[in-house]
């Protein structure tokens, strides 16, 4: 859909036909590309959900509320791995806690990363209090100050303790900026999880700032109920705090990583009622998952308090709660009184979530599946009907009754053009095949002047350095010969250019056959063998003979190392210690050494001269060669002049411009169009949309 939209706005800009531009501006792309995304997100969601190897039990309610309390009665953990307290909030990262029967309790710890501590973290503060560009760098966030706040930003308590907030992340980054850049996940000791998740120490004491670079943590511990099989608790931090994105990121948590959540709520002993936080915080769960009701996946658990308690017995408020739910639509599965404390009575609401789980998982997960599979079905309807518009917003081409008959004639002009350019071009390739190849020759004649001229001989004092050195002439003769063979084959290297250079005068050639004749030049600038590519990579993949041809061409070529170097290296024998014919004596000298050098050198070069003077043709031949097969396959095999018709017809305006230029750009810019609405049709299959039965 996204091409589809780029195409119609490059067409809004070439068209001249105001009533197909009003056509193709109702299109609605936009509202469907978001419905898309939308969709892609829930699916995301769905298949996280069915992924997961445990039921995840979400725990959520303001601070203060008792849902540590609770979650330490499920474990068995104790304070100092899940905090609680009375006094400020405790809990500064959301945990989830895995039963696992079999191993000693254990946490693992993931850390922002710079990046996303200051997009995910940071950055919300600096959009919601107005304070101007956010920090590009960790650095910069960390040597300058903090912008002051707004004089006329709305609010005054809520936004100075936001800021204050902000100002705990800015003050204290010396204590866990190191955190940030740490690898992630980090095992941590049963010891060590309170200094990750919480913001204060058992007494209350405010000095661990760690969880400030902390995303989740995850806890592996035994549950005291061992029959409970694979489940997971969900530790949201206690809303209510004034740090940003706790909302969101609730909302996030339950809709991706949650199947049932528990709301947490203890009365006042002093006297209770549902205010509009709980309301707010009721709304904000239920817009999570929009495809599964929030009454068939949550629980209110009233926290019921004893006598003996700070908060009192509120066993009286608990059971005026409970009875007065509905009037504030607060819907659930169950409303438990319960004390959260008590570990007896927390296992016993867990059993009740279970029993609840095990009967209806199943179905919610069908219910939720059915609902983004109806909402797929009706979403490719409506793209079916934007692409019908799509199919009808360029009308209908009418060509006239005198096109065909003159593309005919053309064509039949441009094949008999095009016949006998090449056929005169393969006949006098024809002649010259037996020929020498003059530019290989140039190449072949200064490759040997080289040789002859910097053979790399070495001079007598030189020769008995070496002898003095390797102790020997025989192994300084030795030394030298693979010296001067390495030199010699070095200069045979550049026939490389030759035979390229004589290839690339083959296909120029046929080039300006297909240019001058076949007036195909207009179908691209570049010349020579570039041209021979550009007009392969046009050509359609069904017309298979005419592209094969092209492309064989294109292709084509000659190399040095393919076709010389072979016959190059059976002369150079005579120069490899273990092949030479020519030993020293008994007693050399390094005169002896010189000649014995000097003569094997002429030797190889002559020998790589007789060789290459029989390669000289060997180019003029593969030219012909190259060139009769490209014939035969664009013009001699069978269909191949149906394949040249349909693809001329296609670019009639631009090898026909004069002809053809107004009727054939409309008529291509038809087809564009509706091969880039066909390529949408095929990807909107109702097949491809159901994933269930």
């Amino acid at each position: 859909m996204r091409q589809l939209e780029e195409h119609r706005n490059q067409l809004l800009v070439r068209l001249d036909d105001k009533n197909a531009c009003g056509r193709l501006q109702e299109i609605d792309f936009s509202t469907i590309s978001l419905s898309i995304i939308a969709e892609l997100e829930v699916l995301g969601k769905l298949r996280v959900r069915l992924g997961r190897d445990t039921l995840n039990i979400g725990v959520v309610g303001r601070a203060r509320q008792g849902k540590s309390r609770l979650l330490q009665s499920l474990t068995g953990l104790t304070a100092a791995e899940i905090p609680d307290g009375d006094r400020q909030h405790c809990t500064g990262v959301r945990s989830t806690i895995h039963h696992n029967q079999s191993v000693e309790t254990y946490g693992e710890v993931w850390f922002h990363s710079e990046r996303s501590f200051l997009e995910e973290v940071i950055a919300p503060y600096y959009q919601k209090l107005r304070l101007g560009a956010l920090p590009m760098t960790l650095a910069e966030f960390a040597t300058i100050p903090l912008p002051p706040l707004p004089s006329e930003l709305p609010g005054y308590a809520e936004p100075g303790a936001m800021y204050e907030h902000l100002g705990k992340y800015h003050a204290h980054l010396e204590q866990y900026q190191s955190l940030l850049r740490e690898p992630s996940p980090r095992r941590i000791a049963r010891e060590q999880i309170r200094e990750y998740v919480a913001q204060d120490t058992p007494d209350g004491e405010r000095v661990f700032f760690n969880y400030l670079a902390v995303q989740e943590v995850k806890i592996i511990c035994k549950f005291p109920n061992s029959d409970i099989g694979q489940i997971a608790l969900v530790d949201m931090p206690g809303l209510g705090d004034t740090g940003l994105g706790d909302e969101e990121r609730l909302v996030k948590t339950l809709g991706q990583e949650v199947d049932v959540v528990l709301f947490i709520r203890m009365p006042k002993s002093s006297g209770d009622y549902w205010a509009d936080v709980d309301v707010r915080l009721y709304d904000t769960a239920r817009a999570a998952l929009v495809d599964l009701p929030i009454d068939q996946w949550s629980f209110m658990i009233l926290n019921r308090t004893g006598a003996d308690s700070k908060n009192g017995d509120n066993t009286n408020n608990c059971q005026d709660l409970e009875q007065t739910i509905t009037a504030k639509h607060i819907s659930t599965v169950d409303c438990i009184t319960a004390n959260c404390a008590d570990s007896e009575q927390a296992n016993r609401v867990l059993d009740i979530v279970l029993d609840y789980l095990a009967a209806k998982i199943t179905t919610l997960d069908q219910q939720y599946a059915w609902a983004c599979q109806e909402r797929l079905l009706r979403l490719s309807s409506s793209v079916n009907a934007e692409l019908d518009k799509a199919r009808q917003a360029l009308g209908i081409v009418t060509p006239g009754d005198n096109w065909f008959p003159l593309f005919a004639q053309l064509f039949e002009q441009l094949w008999d053009q095009l016949s006998n350019g090449l056929e005169s071009l393969l006949r006098r390739l024809r002649q010259q095949r037996d020929t020498r190849d003059l530019d290989f020759k140039q190449q072949v004649d200064a490759a040997l002047e080289a040789c002859r001229l910097d053979p790399n001989m070495p001079s007598v004092e030189q020769i008995e350095t070496r002898r003095d050195r390797v102790g020997g002439y025989p192994n300084a003769y030795y030394q030298y010969l693979n010296e001067i063979r390495a030199h010699l084959s070095q200069h045979f290297l550049s026939l490389d250019d030759g035979l390229k250079l004589s290839i690339e005068r083959v296909k120029s050639q046929v080039t300006e056959v297909l240019v001058a004749q076949g007036y195909m030049g207009k179908l691209t600038n570049v010349r020579g063998a570039e041209f021979i590519k550009a007009i392969a990579q046009q050509l359609p993949e069904n017309l298979t003979r005419l592209k094969l041809g092209f492309k064989i061409l294109w292709e084509f070529d000659l190399s040095y190392r393919g076709l010389i170097q072979h016959r190059i290296r059976q002369h150079l024998d005579g120069l490899t210690p273990d092949e030479t014919t020519l030993v020293l004596s008994k007693s050399p000298n390094a005169q002896e050494v010189l000649d014995n050098l000097k003569t094997l050198h002429a030797e190889a070069v002559y020998g790589c001269e007789s060789a290459l003077e029989d390669l000289l043709y060997e180019p003029s031949q593969a030219a012909f060669a190259i060139v009769e097969e490209f014939i035969d396959r664009v013009l001699r095999a069978q269909g191949v002049k149906l394949e040249w018709r349909i693809f001329l017809e296609e670019v009639r305006s631009e090898v026909w411009s004069a002809e053809f230029e107004q009727l054939g750009a409309r008529k291509r810019l038809l087809r564009e169009w509706l091969n880039s609405v066909e390529q949408a049709v095929n990807a909107n299959q109702l097949d491809s949309m159901r994933f269930l039965e």
